[in-house]
């Protein structure tokens, strides 16, 4: 039996009697005991747990089914089947709830089945009241996702309490979605024996072991051994709840043409998590070969494959490049630490947006991503001048972090285009960074939406945003020492991944997130995902090759002017500033050698202090012209909006084409690092990030100090010293230094 069900919206809300209305502009939220509270909304509070059951589709009539919800002694039940549609919602007060009871049971069972055996059920869920998401109050549910449970199917989502959606069509409500909660799956083949073998030709009898979780798929080294060694490690990215199963096929011949030995089917629920530094013990796991005659099908023993497997919840997986990353949270909700701040942003409107539509016409939605929280605002119709007006919040847990809001076209509305399965265009997409924000100031302003076409680059439109980064009065301690620590979790620095580990695994994350939310109602269409996520950030372009290289000229800029300056004096352009720099060098280096370091200091603190009032005031935005767009060619954007592998036609083309913009992808992201870098260096001194600037300034007036009262050569005896210690007194984590300048901002926000 192949059943959908469509189960929507489990979640905590607060169900609210509102004693007076103050909602004036952008609410204010506060944190304490680290949940979101209203500042101006005067409201007694009711907490309840709701449970929608919608629909059930593909089920034999021959069947009375209905689904049991059961909270502990609590227990509620639909109507028994008759019609495709139940559109039932449970609630059930928190305060009934008993406080021994930790999860919700979701049953589907038969009429005449539970008469006889009451306990008997066809299918179930099970979710943990602490997983359970909390919506905060005025903003759109939660759009429903699929969940597997035996041969069922059951859709989870969040009750909108406070805002009735009415009769809108479900592709323009707004909507609020939650990415799926991702670990790396670590698989360590280590060896395998008593295999099976079959007689082949000593040049295609290799083996190796081919292990697939979904779509995912790798492969082991070749080995000619008939007791193969390999000790290699694999890593995938798993989801949970971990419905998935793990598939370890070892295989003989070639990746062309090959036989499988065996197979062992693991179930993801039964592979240990590990969230420390211990290891993982390895396992020995059979393997089974199915063996069909004509009376018989079999499956017999045919060998054994020795393996260390282990879920480790400790990492963060990256869905999103590192330098517009919006979390860098491990996967474990146990490692998480309390929240520092909250962002509020209301999406107020967008103006002279291009007409996307014949008849001048554009049906503009917005969605906004922060975390795992992704807002999609709803689908004004015909309008170029769109106002949405709506509020979200999300909760900060580190300053440097960026939010990604982007405006889209929705071509959904018409069953024809929908048919057609056509895109949703792409209008353009804004970047944030909340550590350029300061604490509780609203920034109210327009950012234009750039465009990007094979006809060049165009300006959409313009989307006005409301933004305010929030946090108490206990948080700038934690916000300021947070510049001081690692940027990824500990797991990261104690166990690295591999560059070959990583760029295997730069693209599963954004598939599996994009699957996801494409299966939600109203999904969240694949192509926004991958745009959100910056799928193709790592292509190739020509047009983002030129404009590193004018992001590194701009940074020595001024190291080419200075030497420029030395050269004039070298040569006696000007008499007298050469003999007034001969007379300041001879009296410092023979009369003041020991002031030359803190007059360098102090010529920073001056460059820093100076700069205060130049101080941007604004959030940095999408530069056209930072991004080389205004010097693209036709071409150049032909060949970055070609997919990958390229479409273009002939075999030995293609294979050279790919393999050159492989090539290039490394050079560019080797210009990317080191353009990033001297940003960051240089960001020290231009207030964008104005809390780490203060932290630069405090550092120069103790080093100034330091370096007045100390002499030099007991400060560079120090350093020499330190820097050449023993490596058992260094620690596996970044220094601080290196802490301090990779939270640093760059342009690299500001590159469409």
């Amino acid at each position: 039996m192949y059943t959908h069900m469509k189960f929507v919206e489990l979640c905590t809300m607060q169900v609210q009697r509102r004693l007076s209305y103050l909602n004036m502009g952008i609410a204010g939220l506060a944190i304490k005991e680290g949940k979101l509270t209203r500042r101006k909304d005067l409201v007694e509070q009711m907490e309840f747990l709701f449970v929608r059951v919608v629909r059930i589709r593909n089920l034999p009539h021959t069947l009375d089914f209905y689904v049991e919800i059961k909270l502990g002694d609590l227990k509620a039940t639909t109507l028994f089947f008759a019609s495709p549609e139940w559109n039932r919602v449970f609630a059930f007060e928190k305060d009934k709830i008993d406080e021994s009871v930790s999860n919700v049971l979701v049953l589907v069972k038969d009429k005449r089945l539970a008469l006889k055996m009451p306990d008997v059920f066809l299918g179930r869920v099970q979710f943990s009241l602490i997983d359970v998401p909390r919506r905060v109050p005025q903003e759109s549910s939660f759009a429903p996702q699929w969940y597997k449970l035996m041969n069922l199917f059951l859709m989870l989502g969040v009750h909108d309490a406070t805002r009735v959606s009415g009769d809108a069509v479900g592709y323009t409500r707004s909507k609020v979605y939650i990415s799926p909660t991702l670990w790396y799956l670590r698989v360590n083949v280590i060896q395998a024996q008593d295999l099976d073998l079959f007689r082949l030709p000593s040049g295609s009898s290799h083996i190796f072991v081919q292990v697939d979780l979904g779509s995912q798929r790798l492969r082991t080294k070749l080995s000619k051994s008939p007791k193969p060694l390999w000790n290699e490690e694999l890593v995938f990215v798993a989801q949970e709840p971990f419905s998935d199963t793990l598939v370890l096929s070892v295989e003989q011949g070639t990746l062309a043409e090959r036989i499988s030995l065996g197979k062992h089917v693991l179930h993801l629920k039964g592979v240990d998590k590990r969230l420390d530094d211990e290891d993982v013990n390895d396992r020995w796991y059979n393997l089974g070969r199915l063996i069909i005659t004509e009376t018989s099908r079999e499956v017999r023993f045919a060998g054994k494959l020795n393996a260390r497997i282990s879920l480790d919840g400790a990492y963060h997986v990256m869905d999103e490049p590192s330098e517009f990353c919006s979390d860098f949270r491990p996967s474990s909700k146990t490692l998480w630490n309390s929240s520092i701040g909250v962002l509020e942003v209301v999406i107020q409107k967008a103006t002279d947006l291009v007409a996307m539509k014949s008849g001048a016409r554009t049906d503009a939605y917005c969605v906004a991503k922060y975390g795992s929280k992704w807002v999609r605002t709803r689908t004004i119709v015909d309008s170029l001048s769109p106002k949405w007006n709506e509020q979200h919040t999300w909760e900060v847990y580190e300053p440097f972090t960026v939010i990604t809001i982007a405006v889209f076209d929705n071509n959904q509305l018409n069953a024809n285009t929908r048919a057609r399965e056509a895109r949703d265009a792409i209008m353009g997409k804004i970047r944030i960074r909340l550590s350029t924000l300061d604490n509780g100031k609203v920034y109210t302003h327009s950012y234009p939406l750039v465009g990007l076409h094979p006809s060049g680059v165009k300006k959409m439109g313009e989307i006005h945003l409301a933004v305010r980064f929030s946090f108490s009065f206990v948080s700038p301690l934690k916000m300021y020492q947070s510049y001081m620590l690692p940027l990824l979790p500990r797991h990261h620095h104690v166990f690295p991944l591999s560059p070959s580990q990583l760029l295997t695994l730069r693209n599963q994350p954004a598939h599996i997130i994009a699957q996801r939310l494409s299966r939600a109602e109203p999904p969240l269409r694949k192509e926004v995902v991958y745009y959100m996520l910056d799928f193709r950030s790592s292509l190739w372009s020509k047009r983002k090759a030129v404009a590193n290289f004018n992001r590194i000229m701009s940074l020595i800029g001024d190291f080419v002017a200075f030497w420029k300056w030395l050269e004039d004096i070298k040569n006696w352009k000007k008499p007298v500033v050469t003999l007034l720099f001969n007379f300041v060098c001879f009296l410092m280096l023979f009369f003041f050698p020991k002031r030359i370091l803190p007059l360098v200091i102090l010529y920073l603190l001056c460059v820093v202090l100076k700069r205060y009032l130049k101080r941007p005031k604004h959030p940095c935005h999408t530069d056209a012209t930072l991004s080389g767009a205004h010097v693209a060619t036709a071409e150049d954007l032909v060949e970055e909006l070609d997919r990958f592998p390229t479409q273009l036609g002939g075999e030995p083309l293609t294979r050279r084409y790919d393999r050159l913009r492989i090539v290039a992808t490394n050079a560019q992201k080797l210009i990317n690092d080191l353009a990033t870098l001297g940003e960051k260096l240089q960001a020290l001194f231009t207030w964008r990030d104005p809390r780490a600037t203060t932290i630069f300034l405090m550092f120069c007036v103790v080093g100034f100090l330091v370096t007045v009262t100390v002499p030099a050569r007991v400060v560079i005896f120090i350093w020499i010293t330190y820097y050449l210690r023993h490596p058992r007194f260094r620690d596996t984590l970044p220094s601080v230094p290196e802490n301090f300048i990779k939270r640093m901002p760059c342009k690299q926000v500001s590159i469409l």
